[in-house]
């Protein structure tokens, strides 16, 4: 009978992962924010009644959003192979899970802006624009800082979708926390690395969504105002 892993050993286990985790997720992020950003942006300014309508523009920007979210990762994560062994020049490991988790979080992140920024009341906007201000500084210092607290949610929903993503790379080998709960947990049969690896991954989820949800209140200019 095989003994269980010592929970010295299960510890070293998850704090290697996660560390792994984070560096996946946390650059993934980093790259889908300073992309995806923009994409939602020109969604929303393009759209009709937005600051710059253009329907043509604005059709083929859908197209491809809607087109990236629609793909299942995993599928993502195949298809991007050669890309991914182009870029960093290998498909498997930790960095070379970067290039699919930022690719498809990038149109997921668009879409989620411009839902975001299409709920700012028209009346701020129409007030900036009698003003005389330009489109970017409109977009900079009314659509962005009036949707902070949401930007920052739609931030960490991001994270979490982008967690569970990474744990789908588990299964061609791409290192974190998934990795190790098929690894190491579920194809040598050892039940307490992966259900220990269950549970901290619904922690770590929770403790990241929490910082988010506080971040979010703490930028709530409307919220400081009342108080």
């Amino acid at each position: 009978m095989r003994s269980a892993t010592p929970w010295s050993d299960v510890v070293a286990y998850l704090v290697e992962a996660t560390g792994e985790t984070l560096y996946m997720v946390g650059v993934s992020t980093v790259i889908a924010t300073l992309l995806g950003v923009p994409v939602g942006v020109w969604l929303q300014l393009t759209a009709k009644g937005g600051l710059r309508p253009n329907a043509a523009v604005h059709r083929v920007l859908s197209f491809v959003t809607d087109l990236g979210r629609s793909m299942p990762f995993i599928v993502l994560l195949v298809a991007l192979t050669s890309v991914t062994r182009l870029i960093v020049g290998g498909s498997i490991g930790s960095t070379a899970v970067i290039v699919p988790l930022a690719v498809g979080a990038i149109p997921f992140v668009g879409r989620l802006v411009q839902n975001i920024l299409s709920e700012v009341h028209v009346t701020v906007v129409e007030a900036a624009i009698t003003t005389g201000a330009s489109t970017l500084k409109i977009v900079r210092s009314v659509l962005i800082r009036e949707s902070m607290p949401a930007l920052i949610n739609a931030i960490g929903v991001t994270v979490i979708a982008l967690i569970g993503y990474s744990a789908m790379a588990g299964v061609i080998g791409g290192g974190g926390l998934g990795d190790l709960a098929i690894r190491e947990g579920y194809q040598r049969f050892n039940d307490r690395i992966l259900w220990s690896t269950v549970a901290w991954l619904a922690v770590l989820t929770t403790v990241i969504q929490l910082g988010f949800t506080r971040a979010a209140r703490a930028s709530d200019r409307r919220r400081h105002a009342s108080v």
